[in-house]
C-alpha cells in the first residue's frame, strides 16, 4: 500500500467517525459556551461516547459523591490499546519495580476540583471528542485517563446559582449578581472541604474513592485543570520555585518542554500566558504535587475566570472575557499535553522507571511509637496510599529525634512501627514524613510543614539505617464487661475514645469522668478516663448488652471493677468524679465565617465524631433561643464588629448560666478585651534595636513574610490537668497558619508557646516569631457557671491534623 493510499484511508476513517459521533454542541442541543452544563448532562455525553464509540471509549463509575452523584473516568484510546488495556495498565506498573517493558504513555486529564472553576468540564467534553476525531492520532501510543469532573456536588451548586440569578442574555458588567456568589461558592464540595488540598491527606470520599483509581494506574503526565481570577492571564507550567527537593531534573525539563508547545499554540492565538511564577511544587497534597511524589509530570492550568465570569465579563482593561474563550484556552493545553506526551512516550516510561529505582535519600528509615489507635490511625492513611509499613515490638533505634529537634534515641517494648523509603512509594514516603522540608523559597503558595509524625502524636525518629520490621499477632481488646460489677472503666487519649462516647451518650448511657489520677484494684487511670457505673444506669434494661456491643465496635479496653473505693485518688461518688453531659451543640455558618473552616466542623461532628450538630445561620441567629444549646461554637472566619454590644450582653448572660462557646481563629476577636470576656490580643513592641529604614519597593513582599507564618509546627506546653487537655502529655506539636497572638490567660491556660520559640518544621518569619512568643494556643476561661474556650491554632485544619482533634472532643465533652 502507497503512503498516500494509506493517508486517504486514514482521512477518510477520521471523517467517518466524525461524522458518527457527535460533538458536544449536537448532543447537548445548544452550543458549546453558550450555558453552563449540569452534571447529569456531562455524565449523559460521555455515556453516549462510550455507546457509540465502545472500542476507544471505556467509561467506568468509580463512585459517589456525599449528595450521590456518579464519579466517572473515561478511558480514551486507540481500539488496539483498550483491546488490551489491564496488559498496559499491568505492564506499567512493573515499571514501579523496574520489571515492565511499557510503551505506551499515560496521560491523566483531571477536571473541577472547585466547582465553580467550570470552565474545564466543559473543556473536557470538547477535547474528548477532538481526540476521538481529529486527533486520534495521538492515541496510537498512548492512554488518556480523563476526569471530567472530580467535584460534582460544587459544580453543580454553582451551574444552578448561576442559572438562577444571571440575566437573560447573560449580563458582562463585573456588578451584577451574576458574577458574586453567596457566602457558600460552588468551589468546595459537600462539607465545604477544598479537594484540592485534599490529595495526600484523603479526608473526603471523592479523594478517598479517586486514589484507588490514581493507585491503579500512577500515569506518567497528569494535569488539574483550574481557574484564577478574572484578570489573570492564563498559567501553565513550568512552575514557580520552591521545588521540593525530590523532583527529578526530567520532572523540571518535561514541564518546560510541555510549557514550550503550549506557548507555540498560544502565541499563534495572540493569547496571553504566564508561567514560573505563584503556583510552586512544595505541598504535597495538591493535583499536581502529589502525582510528581508518585514519579509523574504534575501541573496546575490555571485560566482566569473562576466563580466570577459566567458566560461573559468584562476585565479590568475592558476586554470581555467569555466561556467560549475560557474553553479554548483549556481545551488547547489539554490537546497540547497529549500531544507532545505521545511524542516522548518512550522517554517518559524511561524516566518513570528511574524514578522507581531505590534513591539514596537520608533517611532510610522512619520509626514511630505512640497509643496503638494513634498508629492505627496512621496505618489507616498509609494503606490507602498503598505505602508499606511494618510492625516493632522491641528495640532502641537512633536518629533524628521529631520530640526534640536534634539527634536522639527512641525505645520500643510495645506498640511500634517502622516506614521505609526502599519501596516503590519511597519517595511519597520522604515527603510525608521529613522532619523538616527543604525550602529553595520562603515564598510559598500553601503550608511549608505536614510531618506526619507530628500530625499524628507519635514520638518518632528519622533513622539513616534501613530497619527491619518484627512480625507481631494483634492483640483483640478485653472488653470484659461482667454485669454484676461496680463500674466499668476505660482510658481516653484518642479520636476512638471520643467516638466510643459519643455513641454512649447516643445511646442513652451515663458515663463519668476522672479529673484527677487514681489507683484501684492495683491498676493506675489517668485523668478523663471514662467512669460507667451500674448505680447510674440502673434504669436502662440494655444496658450491659448496648455498652458490650459499643465496646466491641470501638475495639474498646474495658476494665471491670467491684467498688468505688479507690486505693488512691478520688472515689467514684465524689464531686470530682463528674457526670458527663450529652451537649445540645450549635454551630454558627454564613456571614463572618470561613466556609472552609466551617467545612472541618461540619465534617468533624458528622463523619468523624458521628454527634449531632445545629447549624445556625446568621441570617437568623438573632431569632434563635440561645438557651435551647448546651455549646455554641463560633468557626474561624473575619468577625471584626459582628457582635453588637447588646449581642455581647446577651452571650455573656447565656455563658454566665452555663452555656459554653467555642471560639476558633478570627472569632476570638469578636470576644477580646473590652468588647466581650478576657482574652488580650498580643502585640508586638518596637524595640530600640528595630529597623525603621524605608525598604526598596520591589522588596516589599520579601519584608512582608517576616511578619509571616506559612504554616509551620511550633512545639507547645501542656497542662494536661486541664480539662481541654485531657489525654495529651507535656508537649504538643501545634500546626500554626498564622502570626495571630494573644495574651496567656489569667488561668485556664492548657497549651502555649513559651518565650524564645522557633519553628520544629516549616517557615516562619522572624517577626512573627517574636510576636507569638509567650502566648496562647488553646485556654479556657470561666464566666460564672459557664466557659469560653479559645483555640487560636485551628487542631482541625483540613481535617488531617490528627492529634488536635482530641482538644475539641475535650472542649465538647470534658470542659465543664
Amino acid at each position: 500500500m502507497t503512503r498516500f493510499l494509506f493517508s486517504l484511508i486514514l482521512l477518510a476513517s477520521i471523517s467517518l467517525s466524525a461524522q458518527q459521533l457527535k460533538s458536544p454542541s449536537e448532543f447537548l442541543g445548544y452550543e458549546l459556551g453558550t450555558q453552563f452544563t449540569r452534571h447529569h448532562e456531562v455524565v449523559d455525553y460521555y455515556e453516549y461516547l462510550a455507546e457509540s464509540a465502545p472500542d476507544r471509549v471505556q467509561l467506568t463509575v468509580y463512585g459517589k459523591t456525599n449528595e450521590r452523584r456518579p464519579l466517572i473516568l473515561a478511558y480514551v484510546s486507540s481500539a488496539e490499546n483498550l483491546a488490551n488495556l489491564e496488559t498496559i495498565r499491568q505492564e506499567h506498573l512493573k515499571d514501579t519495580e523496574g520489571a515492565g517493558n511499557s510503551s505506551k504513555a499515560i496521560v491523566w486529564l483531571s477536571y473541577n476540583v472547585h466547582g465553580n472553576e467550570s470552565v474545564s468540564t466543559e473543556a473536557s467534553m470538547k477535547t474528548i471528542y477532538e481526540l476521538l476525531t481529529k486527533k486520534s492520532s495521538y492515541l496510537e501510543n498512548t492512554v488518556v485517563i480523563m476526569d471530567p469532573c472530580i467535584n460534582p456536588d460544587g459544580r453543580d451548586r454553582y451551574s444552578n446559582w448561576y442559572n438562577q440569578y444571571k440575566n437573560t442574555p447573560y449580563q458582562v458588567d463585573p456588578n451584577s449578581k451574576e458574577h458574586h456568589e453567596g457566602w457558600w461558592s460552588g468551589r468546595s464540595n459537600h462539607y465545604m472541604f477544598d479537594l484540592n488540598r485534599d490529595w495526600a491527606w484523603l479526608t473526603q470520599i471523592e479523594s478517598q474513592q479517586r486514589l484507588k483509581m490514581f493507585n491503579q494506574w500512577l500515569p506518567h503526565v497528569h494535569v488539574d485543570f483550574h481557574e484564577q481570577g478574572v484578570n489573570s492571564p492564563y498559567y501553565f507550567a513550568p512552575a514557580a520555585e520552591p521545588y521540593h527537593e525530590v523532583i527529578t531534573d526530567f520532572q523540571r525539563d518535561f514541564q518546560v518542554t510541555l510549557g514550550r508547545n503550549h506557548a507555540k499554540y498560544f502565541d499563534a492565538n495572540g493569547w496571553f500566558y504566564f508561567t514560573k511564577e505563584v503556583f510552586d511544587l512544595l505541598y504535597p497534597s495538591y493535583g499536581d504535587t502529589y502525582p510528581i511524589y508518585n514519579g509523574a509530570i504534575g501541573m496546575t492550568y490555571e485560566q482566569g475566570g473562576s466563580g466570577q465570569a459566567g458566560l461573559g465579563i468584562v476585565t479590568a482593561i475592558g476586554d470581555t472575557l467569555t466561556l467560549k474563550d475560557r474553553i479554548a484556552h483549556h481545551f488547547t493545553t489539554g490537546l497540547s499535553t497529549v500531544e507532545v506526551s505521545s511524542q516522548n512516550a518512550e522517554k517518559l516510561n524511561q524516566e518513570f522507571r528511574e524514578f522507581h529505582q531505590n534513591k539514596d535519600f537520608k533517611y532510610k528509615s522512619y520509626v514511630l511509637k505512640g497509643k496503638k489507635n494513634k498508629l492505627d490511625a496512621l496505618k489507616s492513611l498509609l494503606e490507602k496510599h498503598n505505602i508499606e509499613y511494618g510492625d516493632l515490638t522491641s528495640g532502641s533505634y537512633k536518629g533524628h529525634s521529631y520530640g526534640s529537634g536534634s539527634n536522639g534515641s527512641l525505645s520500643i517494648n510495645k506498640n511500634g512501627m517502622v516506614v521505609s523509603t526502599d519501596q516503590p512509594k519511597g519517595t511519597l514516603v520522604k515527603v510525608l514524613f521529613e522532619p523538616n522540608a527543604k525550602l529553595s523559597d520562603s515564598l510559598t503558595y500553601d503550608i511549608t510543614a505536614w510531618s506526619l509524625p507530628y500530625a499524628y502524636g507519635l514520638d518518632a525518629i528519622a533513622s539513616t539505617s534501613a530497619i527491619a520490621s518484627q512480625n507481631t499477632q494483634e492483640t483483640v481488646p478485653s472488653s470484659n464487661i461482667a454485669s454484676g460489677s461496680y463500674a466499668y472503666l476505660t482510658d481516653w487519649n484518642s479520636m476512638d475514645d471520643a467516638r466510643f462516647l459519643a455513641a454512649l451518650l447516643k445511646e442513652g448511657i451515663r458515663v463519668r469522668k476522672a479529673d484527677h489520677p487514681f489507683t484501684i484494684e492495683g491498676r493506675s487511670f489517668e485523668r478523663g478516663t471514662l467512669i460507667i457505673t451500674k448505680g447510674d444506669n440502673e434504669n436502662k434494661e440494655d444496658f450491659i448488652p448496648t455498652l458490650q456491643s459499643i465496646a466491641t465496635k470501638f475495639k474498646k479496653d474495658i476494665t471491670s471493677t467491684g467498688t468505688g473505693f479507690v486505693d488512691s485518688g478520688k472515689d467514684f461518688g465524689s464531686s470530682s468524679i463528674q457526670m458527663i453531659s450529652k451537649p445540645k451543640i450549635a454551630v454558627l455558618s454564613g456571614g463572618p465565617t470561613s466556609t472552609l473552616r466551617f467545612g472541618e466542623i461540619w465534617h468533624f461532628f458528622e463523619q468523624q465524631l458521628h454527634y449531632p450538630l445545629t447549624v445556625i445561620d446568621d441570617e437568623y441567629a438573632d431569632r434563635v433561643d440561645l438557651y435551647e444549646y448546651d455549646v455554641l461554637v463560633l468557626p474561624d472566619g473575619r468577625y471584626g464588629n459582628y457582635f453588637n454590644e447588646d449581642e455581647l450582653t446577651e452571650l455573656k448572660g447565656w455563658v454566665r448560666k452555663g452555656g459554653k462557646i467555642i471560639a476558633m481563629g478570627g472569632s476570638i476577636d469578636a470576644l477580646d478585651g473590652e468588647k466581650g470576656f478576657g482574652i488580650q490580643k498580643k502585640k508586638l513592641e518596637e524595640t530600640e534595636n528595630d529597623e525603621n529604614t524605608p525598604q526598596p519597593y520591589k522588596d516589599w513582599e520579601r519584608e512582608r513574610i517576616k511578619g509571616a507564618i506559612t504554616g509551620a509546627i511550633f512545639k507547645t506546653k501542656v497542662d494536661n490537668s486541664n480539662p481541654l487537655a485531657y489525654g495529651y502529655g507535656s508537649d504538643y506539636f501545634s500546626l500554626k497558619l498564622g502570626s495571630s497572638a494573644y495574651q496567656y490567660l489569667d488561668n485556664g491556660n492548657a497549651v502555649y508557646l513559651e518565650q524564645n520559640t522557633k519553628p520544629f518544621s516549616g517557615f516562619a518569619g522572624a517577626e512573627a516569631r517574636k510576636k507569638i512568643s509567650e502566648s496562647l494556643i488553646f485556654g479556657i476561661e470561666n464566666h460564672g457557671r459557664g466557659q469560653v474556650i479559645y483555640m487560636v491554632d485551628n487542631p482541625l485544619f483540613r481535617g488531617f491534623w490528627e492529634n488536635g482533634k482530641l482538644f475539641f472532643a475535650n472542649a465538647i465533652f470534658m470542659v465543664d
